[in-house]
């Protein structure tokens, strides 16, 4: 699969619709599978796992790997990503001594599926994204791997930020949650960071703010708002200006604090 593009798909209405998905299901059963969605309209995955792992680096072991998600066609998988022992694990070793964000790839064997992982760190914790193709099918090509290192910058922030909240709140599993209320959420949470950023955008700057995370054009918006096109893109430089971004993958990275 080539991917000339991979830069510009970040600019794409539909990325950034489903990314906005994404951070609405912050903290809840629903976010592995928009992150798996959102990936898998790239760079086609079978499968996603979302883990915290717990390292002892003085020792150089792992004290516990905590599941914080999964998504995809789980009956295409083989048993790969069943786990090895713990200390034996192929990723500990590139994970122990790890400084800024890795993508490591393991290559499919008769038992195993390709796996491509994304890796942050914060202290002696490790979040993980795994992303899955069954052995029978081709690796990830070095364009997909460019793109999904490029992704990265985006996912693993948002990642990091879904553990957070699973920790605080441990609500409990539920099913995806439907448009209206995702759009909500999203609301509640780019309110939220505003206050945090001790920032204030009038009524129109969030809502165009907003049509961009959700993968809105500035056609989309002013019809929505009955305002002509110069006056949405007013709103957006505007609100740009405030929160100090340029373009959609400036206010996406804004809203999740990366």
């Amino acid at each position: 699969m080539s991917l000339p593009r991979s830069i510009n798909t970040m600019e794409n209405p539909v990325f950034y619709a489903e990314l906005g998905e994404l951070i609405a299901t912050s903290g809840h059963a629903a976010f592995a599978a928009h992150l798996w969605q959102l990936v898998d309209q790239w760079v086609p995955i079978h499968g996603a796992e979302l883990n915290e792992w717990t390292l002892d680096e003085q020792h150089g072991r792992v004290l516990n790997i905590q599941r914080l998600g999964r998504a995809g066609q789980r009956n295409e998988l083989s048993p790969a990503h069943t786990l090895p022992p713990l200390n034996e694990h192929p990723l500990l070793r590139d994970m122990l001594d790890m400084q800024d964000p890795l993508l490591i790839q393991i290559r499919a064997r008769a038992d195993r599926s390709h796996q491509c992982s994304l890796v942050s760190r914060q202290g002696d914790r490790r979040y993980v994204i795994s992303l899955y193709r069954p052995p029978a099918q081709r690796g990830f090509s070095l364009a997909e791997l460019s793109f999904l290192k490029c992704l990265s910058d985006t996912l693993l922030p948002l990642m990091e930020r879904h553990a957070q909240l699973l920790r605080q709140a441990a609500p409990p599993e539920r099913e995806p949650a439907h448009t209206l209320l995702e759009h909500s959420q999203l609301q509640r949470e780019f309110d939220k960071r505003l206050s945090l950023s001790d920032i204030t955008l009038s009524a129109r700057e969030q809502q165009v703010c907003l049509g961009l995370l959700t993968g809105g054009t500035v056609p989309q918006m002013a019809e929505q708002l009955s305002v002509k096109n110069s006056s949405v893109e007013t709103y957006l430089k505007r609100a740009a200006a405030k929160l100090g971004v340029s373009g959609r993958h400036g206010l996406a990275k804004w809203m999740i604090g990366a």
